[in-house]
């Protein structure tokens, strides 16, 4: 096995000098840190990373905690994040919680064991008191969810917003039956997005019996298929139809294509999210778009500054990203047409 002191040999310098080097030392010029890593890449030289952490170094991980991977929002912000992390020479690590918080401290126990340099997690709706003196002790920042126990470092979208403007957008159809699927309002996001429903049909001077409400696992295709199938079964069913998760989104189209609902003839849908397939599916979903891209990119530069600055910096640090309103066929005045199929 190649060490440093074969590198150092090979070099004409000292063993310190090497390990100063590959530790980013601001104390070694960078000519000599290029020769060195040069050398250690032609000798295939690894670093002992465990004797590193039994001294107290921090590892090369940053982990991403989210509910779960099944849900395209979040995989494709772990694809983004991994891709700024490696080129910083971090390495991104995936925990799943499912939403369960006992899981969450099992994950966050782990992370803290291996030294992890940094976490970015979506919390559940009430961490652990463990997972929060864990977290204390890391840098983190809260990504999409916002617990007030866990910091004041947050990247989130206006789901209140979002969602009043996926709303009005029915009510200014015409739409006096309008039904809202989300999460349950113990989540921060799932009372947000609840609020924005409730926010539009209050502007639109609609009754408060206008609005039919859905609250369940945000992750749960299933919950989707059942909840718009006894949506429909009602007497006074509603004529359209707003998403507040992009999984419960998914569960709905499955239903309404199982079941031959006509859209937007019969039901307008407003989804939650932009998948591939949303812009092809039926007449083309209208939907929350999502800045994705611009999240994991925000996330990954602040955490990478934190990463490179002294502990105790941990200022108030929000950043709240808007939605967009992508308009397509699937939204139409009740039982009216989708001006893209009209003549």
């Amino acid at each position: 096995m190649i060490t440093t002191k074969d590198i150092a040999e090979r070099l004409g310098i000292s063993v310190s000098t090497v390990g100063r080097a590959l530790a980013d030392d601001a104390r070694i010029s960078e000519e000599t840190k290029f020769r060195v890593r040069r050398t250690a890449s032609e000798m295939g030289y690894v670093g002992n990373r465990a004797a590193r952490m039994m001294r107290g170094a921090s590892s090369n991980v940053v982990a991403l905690v989210i509910p779960d991977i099944r849900n395209s929002f979040y995989s494709t912000i772990a694809h983004e994040l991994s891709k700024n992390m490696e080129a910083e020479g971090f390495q991104l690590m995936l925990s799943e919680t499912d939403d369960d918080r006992m899981v969450e401290l099992r994950h966050l126990r782990e992370l803290s064991a291996n030294r992890v340099a940094g976490v970015i997690i979506v919390p559940t709706a009430r961490p652990h008191n463990d997972s929060v003196k864990l977290l204390r002790a890391v840098p983190h920042l809260q990504l999409l969810r916002r617990h007030p126990s866990l910091g004041a470092q947050w990247f989130g979208v206006d789901d209140h917003e979002a969602l009043r403007r996926a709303t009005a957008h029915l009510v200014e159809l015409g739409h006096t039956r309008i039904a809202y699927l989300g999460g349950p309002e113990e989540l921060p996001t799932g009372a947000e997005r609840l609020g924005g429903f409730r926010a539009a049909l209050r502007e639109g001077e609609l009754p408060d019996e206008a609005g039919r409400t859905e609250l369940g696992p945000p992750s749960s295709v299933g919950h989707g298929r059942e909840a718009v199938r006894r949506l429909l079964q009602e007497r006074d069913a509603p004529t359209a139809l707003v998403l507040g998760s992009i999984q419960l989104t998914l569960g709905v189209l499955e239903e309404l294509s199982a079941q031959g609902v006509k859209v937007p003839g019969e039901l307008s849908v407003v989804g939650f999210g932009d998948e591939p397939g949303f812009s092809w599916w039926g007449p083309g979903l209208t939907t929350v778009g999502l800045p994705i891209q611009e999240m994991a990119t925000g996330c990954a530069l602040w955490l990478l500054r934190r990463l490179k600055t002294e502990p105790g910096n941990d200022g108030a640090y929000t950043s709240v990203s808007p939605g967009s309103l992508v308009l397509r066929g699937s939204t139409a005045p009740p039982g009216g047409r989708s001006p893209s199929t009209s003549a």
